[in-house]
């Protein structure tokens, strides 16, 4: 309809306009930068001298045009045009709050990172710091090197494996549940479908939603799939189970036989095997080797935690990590 259209054509246009606003915002702040920065150089690029020019600039600007030329705001800007000193390198899909949250990680790898999947995922701001709060990057170099978690993110190659983008622990503080509350599966599966739009920025790129409770029939019985998702940089199913106690050998014979069915009847021959994720509140990674293949790869047991992990516990997984590789390998 007509109307339809126009409607869509006046939405489009509005928000090209808001993003072409912010972006011009982006531009002002990379000016100023420049400016404070080629001062600077005149004046020897003496520490004092710097921050005594911000401050008089802060004390200039702020009272004529508001807290957005604030000491801090303008430190901020020349912190800009010293991070990104080519103007064509620029997104003009960033606002300036994104880059001022980029600006602020100090590890060149990990900025690039959150940068690009911001650029390839249309983050927003909050997105973006909600990504970086729960250590994505992090999580993700517990199960893949920093090469092949940069490649994917520059889109150089696709995932060979799903532990390069399952990640371990997930992080679902976002469904407002208490830490340590007794709650059954099926209101763990409801707060997910509830929060489904944060569960996908969790779960991470290429996943959309298939199904619920999936039926499955077997002869005369039949079993229920908790939730069944696609992703389409792997080209597979995949089937989430959920468990809100501890692992068993059966919870994981139960979820690779939900993978099997997927294989032998949901799955067409261009498509690769199906992958199976037990989401648990506690797992023993022993256990779960022991009850899958050796040559495994499509079964996952991983973790999730109601609240964002701090530093010191991605590194107690990173050297959990590498005590197990070092004993793998005797």
């Amino acid at each position: 309809m007509i109307t339809d259209d126009i409607i869509h054509i006046i939405k489009e246009s509005r928000s090209n306009a808001v993003r072409s606003v912010d972006f011009c915002r982006v531009l002002m702040y990379w000016h100023i930068g420049q400016r404070i920065v080629e001062e600077e150089q005149c004046g020897n690029i003496r520490a004092e001298y710097g921050i005594g020019l911000i401050k008089n600039l802060a004390n200039q600007l702020e009272p004529q045009f508001g807290s957005g030329f604030s000491y801090r705001q303008l430190n901020f800007s020349r912190q800009f045009y010293l991070e990104y000193p080519k103007v064509n390198a620029l997104r003009s899909q960033f606002n300036w709050t994104q880059y001022r949250t980029l600006i602020q990680i100090s590890d060149k790898d990990k900025r690039a990172y959150y940068e690009l999947e911001a650029a390839n995922n249309n983050w927003t701001a909050r997105e973006m710091e909600r990504q970086i709060h729960s250590m994505l990057y992090e999580r993700l170099l517990l199960s893949a090197d920093k090469e092949s978690v940069l490649a994917v993110a520059r889109r150089e190659r696709i995932p060979e494996s799903p532990n390069e983008i399952i990640k371990d622990p997930m992080v679902l503080e976002f469904l407002g549940l208490k830490k340590n509350a007794h709650y059954y599966e099926s209101e763990l599966e409801t707060a997910l479908i509830d929060h489904l739009q944060e569960f996908l920025l969790e779960l991470g790129n290429g996943f959309t939603f298939v199904a619920r409770q999936k039926r499955l029939i077997l002869e005369d019985d039949e079993f229920f799939a908790d939730l069944v998702f696609y992703n389409r940089l792997m080209k597979c199913f995949v089937i989430i189970e959920l468990k809100t106690g501890k692992v068993t050998h059966q919870d994981l014979g139960q979820l690779q036989m939900y993978v099997n069915y997927y294989d032998r009847y949901e799955k067409s021959v261009d498509e690769n095997p199906t992958i199976g994720i037990l989401l648990c509140s506690e797992k023993n990674d022993t256990l779960v080797k022991m009850s899958l293949p050796e040559d495994n790869n499509t079964i996952l047991a991983s973790k999730y935690q109601l609240y964002l992990p701090t530093e010191q516990q991605l590194i107690d997984e990173v050297e959990k990590v590498k005590s197990e590789l070092g004993r793998d390998s005797l």
